[in-house]
């Protein structure tokens, strides 16, 4: 049996709806472990930047290989988990973005908006993203992308250490 794909989501209140459809439709697949981070409900809020390094550490520390944050845009969220090391954050608000956070940037992490982004198309994302791998679909560009990449690496070290 292949080994399950561990990936962390957690959302503020306005990012709840959302959050709970995408983690309703990741724990229905059989080959992903799904770490939530809450919100559980409405009645429990807390704001984005309790949320995000919940997630960005869990990425960060290798116990989730992906993550998901759900705000009101998804931008606070972005912001935050860019703050860790080796977490590599997009906001994405279609399909086309999602897939392309994982083909050019090589996201970890992708951030979506409760306000923006229906819960059927949040998890159309997800699906998308989750379906990519770096440079597919521009194995014309993969030079160009993994030279990109190890220079966005090379920034984090000097800034992070």
């Amino acid at each position: 049996m292949a080994e399950k794909t561990v990936i962390a989501i957690a959302s503020d209140l306005s990012g709840f709806p959302l959050k709970r459809a995408v983690a309703e439709y990741l724990n229905g697949r059989s080959d992903i472990e799904v770490i939530d981070f809450g919100i559980e409900s409405e009645d429990v809020p807390k704001p984005y930047f309790e949320q995000a390094p919940k997630v960005a550490e869990a990425v960060a520390d290798g116990r989730a290989e992906k993550g998901v944050l759900i705000c009101g845009t998804g931008q606070g969220m972005a912001i935050v988990a860019n703050k860790h090391k080796g977490v590599y954050a997009c906001v994405v608000d279609g399909i086309f973005s999602g897939e392309r956070s994982k083909i050019i940037n090589n996201a970890n992490v992708i951030t979506m908006g409760g306000w923006v982004t229906a819960p059927f198309l949040g998890v159309q994302i997800v699906e998308a993203w989750l379906s990519m791998d770096f440079a597919q679909k521009m194995e014309f560009k993969k030079d160009f992308l993994t030279n990109a990449f190890e220079n966005v690496r090379k920034i984090e070290e000097k800034n992070f250490g």
